[in-house]
């Protein structure tokens, strides 16, 4: 299995939004980009809280990328019931913390390219999953993801933000 890890030095360049950071909770959050959300071609919530959260502010993303943690421990049992949503095709696929194996990358892309609802369930960690959500969300989509301890991030996908993107992960270590 091919596994990108991300180098050293390309993590202060992530910790940095991508997109528009909305500060506040997670409801907050949502209502602020609710107009974004509903122009978007489609959109995707990468990380617990971020989908517990949209769901909770009646959005249903198109795509749901969680690993049943936040911050590292276990979600609330209140948000794995809201997340155990029927809407949902799931896929379980692993992927270790602070990389992007292809088995992770290739189910973005299908579920993306698809018209069905999917939650990606990761074996390990999605903090990087936001990057190939990104790369492989149609042009107009939103992507969603968590600042820790600030609020959450409203990725428009974009040409310019597509390149952006596969920059970064053209820098990541191949193994």
């Amino acid at each position: 299995m091919v596994v990108r890890v991300l180098p050293e030095n390309l993590r202060d360049e992530l910790k940095n939004p991508l997109g528009r950071l909305y500060k506040g909770n997670g409801l907050e959050c949502v209502r602020a980009m609710e107009e974004d959300l509903r122009q978007a071609s489609k959109v995707a919530a990468v990380g617990d809280m971020t989908a517990y959260y949209l769901l909770d502010g009646s959005v249903m993303p198109d795509l749901l990328v969680v690993d049943m943690k936040t911050k590292r421990a276990h979600v609330s049992s209140d948000v794995l019931k809201s997340l155990e949503h029927d809407s949902y095709r799931v896929v379980k696929v692993d992927n270790p913390p602070s990389t992007l194996t292809d088995e992770l990358i290739d189910a973005i892309r299908s579920s993306l390219a698809g018209t069905d609802k999917v939650k990606i369930i990761v074996r390990g960690e999605e903090d990087l999953a936001t990057l190939p959500v990104i790369l492989y969300a149609p042009i107009g989509s939103a992507v969603v993801y968590g600042q820790p301890n600030e609020g959450s991030v409203l990725v428009k996908v974009t040409p310019d933000k597509k390149v952006q993107i596969k920059n970064l992960m053209e820098k990541m270590e191949v193994k």
